[in-house]
Order: C-alpha cells, then structure tokens, then sequence
C-alpha cells in the first residue's frame, strides 16, 4: 500500500518505520510544502492509499478539508480538533471518502477504554472517580486526549445531565465536574492513565502505561491498512474488533 505521512516527530517517525517494517511505501510531506493543507492536491493524492496525520491542532483541520477535496482516505492522530467533529463528519460523508481518528491508536489504551466503560458504573455505587495522567515535558495539551477520552468512557455508564454524543471538548467542563483530571508534566514519559475509584470502604485502581510510543504507531498502521476501500467517519476505538 502507499501511505503519505503528515507530521515526523516522535510517533511520526516510528510510524515510517513500522509502514516500511509492513511492506508499505511511504513518502512524507514536509509542513513547509503544506502550509493550510496546499500540498495535498489531488495530483499528490493519486494512487495514495491513505494519509496518515501526526500534526498539530492547527494544522489538521486544514489536512482533513484538503484530503476531501481530493477525496482521499486520512487517519489522523492529531487531537484538539473534536468540536469540528459535526462538521468534518458531514464533509466526509459529502465527499465519498473515509476518515479514521483517535485520542490514541494504542490496541492496549482502546481496551483501557473499554474497562473504564465498566468502571463508570462504580458511581452508582457510591464511588468517586479522578483520573492521573503523566506525560512527558514536551506535551502541549492537558488533559491528554486519552484522559478525555476516558472520562467520556466513565461517564458514558452514568449519563445524567451530559450528552455524550457531543464532541469531547464541548463536554470537557462538564466531564471535569463529574471526573476530575490531573495532569503532571515531568521526564520523557511516554504517557500513563490511572483511574482511581474512592469510596468510604476501599479504592479501586485501573492503569495504562505505555512502554514506548510503538504502540501508538502499530495502531495507527493498523488504521491505514484497515481503511482501503472504505467511507465513512470513524473513531478507532469502533472499529478494533475489525482489524
């Protein structure tokens, strides 16, 4: 398959490892040729398989409009843009192509959410819910996406008051009523995510930590791979069953 990469930092970069590990050919597009998504025409687009972005916040909107304007197939690691979700949603389903996203492409962190779904219903059992989460010193958005994305979970089990079709960053105050998030910025940690779950009785603790970012990466191949010959908007925690 040939794979266009966007973005080449540190999960990026193993991402072209892991594609090229796969068989795939990737070529990357450096952000100087791409300013506003201006270097994904469609003549750059042909015969590719799939985008693959590990960008910026400001960057990815732009991406995902370019590619369904070309109607090419994106995957898109990047978070900070999910109150756009309503409207990219349309625009992919307009456009005839498909788009796979996540707060996390890790097989083990999208099994983390399932428990976390399951550990939601401990409220209505009288337990309190926070949630940790530790990253490196370079991490630029706090809460994580992942912390989000697992408060969505805690509080898809106990609904009341939040409509958790929403995007997640509209519901992200009132998810932080609900699941408090602490953040801490420290090191080269790769990223971990506690639940902690209080009552007067005992606590209860459930973890993620992540080893490496290979992990990410994998996914996110895995999500390329999988979208050939699909449309449609998807979240990569709905389709892993899929791979």
């Amino acid at each position: 398959m040939n794979f266009l990469l966007l973005g080449h930092g540190k999960t990026g970069s193993l991402v072209a490892a892991i594609a090229r590990e796969h068989g795939h050919n990737l070529t990357v597009l450096p952000s100087a040729e791409n300013q506003a998504g201006a270097g994904l025409t469609p003549d750059r687009l042909r015969g590719v398989d799939a985008v693959i972005d590990f960008t910026t916040p400001e960057a990815v909107v732009h991406n995902i409009e370019a590619c369904c304007r070309a109607h090419a197939n994106i995957v898109v690691g990047t978070t900070g843009w999910y109150d756009e979700i309503p409207r990219l949603e349309e625009l992919v389903e307009k456009a005839g192509n498909a788009l796979v996203y996540a707060s996390n492409f890790s097989i083990g962190v999208n099994l983390f959410f399932d428990l976390a779904r399951l550990a939601g219903t401990a409220a209505r059992h009288g337990y309190d819910a926070r949630i940790v989460e530790r990253h490196h010193i370079h991490k630029k958005d706090q809460p994580s996406g992942t912390a989000i994305s697992i408060a969505s979970k805690l509080v898809e089990a106990t609904t009341d008051g939040i409509d958790t079709t929403a995007p997640q960053e509209t519901n992200l105050r009132q998810w932080h009523f609900s699941i408090p998030i602490e953040s801490i910025r420290e090191g080269e940690i790769v990223g971990e995510h506690t639940i902690i779950l209080e009552s007067p009785a005992d606590t209860i603790t459930l973890q993620h930590s992540a080893k490496s970012r290979r992990g990410f990466a994998e996914g996110a191949v895995a999500a390329a791979e999988w979208i050939k010959g699909k449309t449609g908007f998807f979240e990569f925690h709905d389709i892993v069953d899929q791979l």
